[in-house]
């Protein structure tokens, strides 16, 4: 029954469809399929077509009825003066029982005319223009537009609906069904950083007093100011520089989000401080990481043990040489002396020298204990003596010691415990943010928590992973897309910047960060979808870290490659280098070099130049270490020209113009103190330090580095 009505329902669309073209056309009662064709007057043109149009028109929607296909999926085929009546038409023509009960007839035609259409529904407002300069960004499509964005927006949270309009029904008609008003319930926030206020920490001082937690903290940081004996009250003087001072807070929480305790720190507004008059010298060296790298190296290689500590209240133990003013502390001026100020005589918190006072009255104390400071890194630390070896590496107050008797550590440790307010943390787990997890013959090295952190702070925790973190058929350029705006731009900045603290340990990232950064000064959406790539790439790898083996092997190897005239823009070529102590990866680098090469031999010998540089400081480190090395080091070249001009004396038209700079490595090649030897291009360790590797170099990329997600 059904189907017969459907039919019922087709036949009559379409008679009305003949009955509507005719009636069009001027002749009633006509077929309009007879009219042009044996008769003695034509029709029209433009009536011809607009019968077609009808005709086609009766027959879509015939199909629809009978097929029982919804009406959307055929509204790419009609005009757009079409689709409403097709809409109309359909929600009629679907229902068998309005067809049976003869009701899906449009108003009646007997008279020969088309009665007025019924009232349209209700338009929406127009939007409001969208800016051709912004790009959305849930795609990475320059072509799609959107409303202004955030780069911290995330590209899977849905942007919040418009508001319902206001819409006037005409009287005695209801809205349409297929009239849809959008929902004003707001969507849920993006994932990301929480705010000082969801994190429960104080805005101001009234907020902090009114809680007991926060006043608890902020007292035991004044009785750490009195115990330490930080500043003298003085009476204040008009020919003095005076700063003000103020109380930060923060949550200090664990792995698991919950809280650890309560942090209330007085800084001081050092940017009131004036050059001559409170401070000079503000420098304060910290450890190199390729120093670190190498340092745990060797202690997996000798079974070490690895121990980090934690310093208290750091800067407070540094003395001051000049004299420095300072407010009283908010909320805890001295009862009988409201009116004076602090003359400090140790640093505090905020202020240009103190970082380097720290690092100057610790260093004096290892010193006094028989340390040396290494001369290939100042933050480096050695104490050998009577069979006994320690190394001391600090980063301003966390500090990493390995030696090889634990009873050695232990004395080193009640001593500065003596001196400082020192926190022992146990085995080296966490440092710098970076993840330590050891085993018996091997230790990895991981920034999962970050990664994880700043791929949230994005908002592209559920984003689509990517296989690599560039695309390897694709050039980015500086002119290509639409400059960003200024907030955008620093949100730009922001998080390339916190990309390049992810490539500590992980130097599969370094070219592409290197490349994002080349267009931080005019960063523009095509760059910004780059950086997308690498954040979802990185999501897809926040478990990816380097590993060190032990390994009885001192040889000390490097791998030099050079991609020349890479950059569209101003064709300087970019080189990288990898070097290796025995199997470990302990320094990597990859850079556009500062001058255009005329030749791919000029660039492959700048990269030489660079990774030769690198060797010397590696190898004056492990001397003063005590590794021992058999061998010279050796460094791998894919290109014979640059082997060739490293060990050929005499100059000629192709190489009088490159920087006598370079050519220390000729004389160390002489001096028979580095051997360069060539490796085919298939087999270069370096190779992805120049360039962006399709999915399967990368993979090889990634093993021959040692990268890893997990132990063994």
């Amino acid at each position: 029954m059904e189907n017969y009505s459907l039919l019922m329902g087709a036949a009559a669309v379409m008679k009305m469809a003949v009955e509507m073209a005719a009636v069009s056309m001027g002749k009633p009662g006509t077929s309009p399929l007879r009219q042009g064709a044996g008769t003695e007057t034509p029709v029209p043109p433009i009536l011809a077509s607009r019968w077609r149009r009808l005709w086609n028109f009766s027959r879509i929607v015939a199909s629809s009825m009978l097929l029982k296909i919804p009406c959307k999926m055929m509204l790419p085929m009609l005009p757009n003066h079409l689709m409403k009546k097709l809409h109309k038409l359909t929600n009629l023509a679907l229902d068998p029982r309005k067809i049976q009960e003869k009701k899906v007839l449009l108003p009646a035609l007997t008279a020969r005319r088309i009665l007025p259409p019924s009232p349209r529904p209700p338009r929406l407002p127009r939007r409001v223009p969208r800016p051709a300069a912004t790009l959305c960004p849930r795609t990475c499509s320059r072509r799609q537009l959107w409303r202004p964005w955030s780069p911290l927006r995330s590209s899977r949270v849905a942007l919040p609906p418009l508001p319902p309009p206001h819409v006037d029904a005409p009287s005695g008609s209801a809205v349409p069904s297929n009239f849809v008003v959008p929902s004003a319930a707001p969507s849920p926030p993006p994932p990301g950083p929480r705010t000082r206020l969801q994190r429960g920490e104080p805005r101001n001082l009234p907020d902090a007093l009114a809680d007991s937690n926060w006043r608890a903290a902020m007292q035991d940081e004044y009785d750490a100011f009195m115990m330490n004996k930080t500043w003298t009250l003085v009476p204040p003087s008009a020919n003095k520089n005076l700063i003000d001072c103020k109380w930060v807070y923060r949550i200090k929480r664990r792995a698991d989000d919950t809280i650890d305790r309560y942090k209330a720190r007085l800084v001081a507004k050092g940017f009131k401080q004036r050059y001559g008059i409170d401070y000079e010298d503000t420098f304060s060296p910290v450890v190199k990481i390729d120093t670190i790298r190498i340092v745990l190296s060797i202690a997996v290689s000798r079974n070490w043990c690895l121990r980090q500590l934690d310093v208290k209240n750091a800067f407070l133990h540094g003395v001051l040489e000049e004299e420095v003013y300072m407010e009283q502390p908010p909320g805890f001026a001295h009862p009988n002396a409201p009116n004076y100020v602090c003359r400090l005589d140790k640093a505090l918190y905020g202020l240009k020298q103190a970082p380097r006072a720290w690092y100057s009255h610790l260093s004096t104390k290892l010193q006094s204990f028989g340390f040396t400071p290494s001369k290939a890194d100042t933050s480096l630390f050695l104490y050998t003596r009577a069979g006994v070896t320690i190394f001391v590496l600090i980063y301003v107050d966390d500090i990493i010691v390995t030696s090889s008797s634990d009873h050695a550590v232990s004395i080193l440790l009640k001593d500065l415990n003596a001196h400082f307010a020192i926190k022992d943390l146990g085995p080296l787990h966490f440092f710098l943010g970076i993840e330590v997890k050891r085993t018996h013959d091997a230790l990895l090295l991981t920034q999962a928590k970050y990664a994880t952190d700043l791929v949230a702070k994005v908002g592209m925790l559920g984003c689509k992973p990517a296989p690599t973190p560039l695309s390897s058929s694709e050039s980015l350029s500086l002119h290509e897309g639409t400059p960003l705006g200024p907030d955008d731009s620093s949100q730009y900045r922001s998080i390339v910047g916190a990309l390049q603290y992810l490539i500590l340990t992980r130097p599969d990232l370094a070219f592409s960060v290197n490349k994002v950064c080349q267009y931080l000064h005019a960063p523009t959406t095509t760059h910004w979808t780059a950086v997308k790539r690498i954040l979802r790439y990185v999501k897809d790898t926040v478990s990816l870290g380097i590993t060190f083996r032990k390994s009885s092997s001192t040889l000390l190897s490097a791998f030099s490659d050079a991609d020349w005239a890479c950059c569209i823009d101003d064709r300087r070529s970019t080189g990288g280098f990898a070097i290796f102590i025995g199997p470990n990866l302990v320094s990597w680098h990859a850079r556009k070099q500062a001058t255009v090469s005329r030749s791919s031999t000029e660039a492959e010998y700048k990269a030489l130049a660079n990774a030769t540089t690198e060797l010397i400081w590696v190898e004056a480190l492990l001397l003063e270490l005590g590794v021992r090395l058999y061998e010279k080091p050796c460094l791998w070249c894919d290109n014979l020209g640059a082997i060739f001009l490293s060990a050929n004396p005499v100059f000629h038209a192709r190489t009088k113009h490159i920087e006598i700079d370079y050519h220390f490595v000729r004389e160390r090649v002489a001096q028979n103190r580095l051997a360069i030897k060539f490796i085919s291009t298939k087999d270069q360790v370096a190779d992805g330090f120049t360039k962006a590797l399709p999915d399967k170099g990368l993979q090889e990329f990634k093993r021959n580095l040692n990268l890893s997600r997990a132990l063994d």
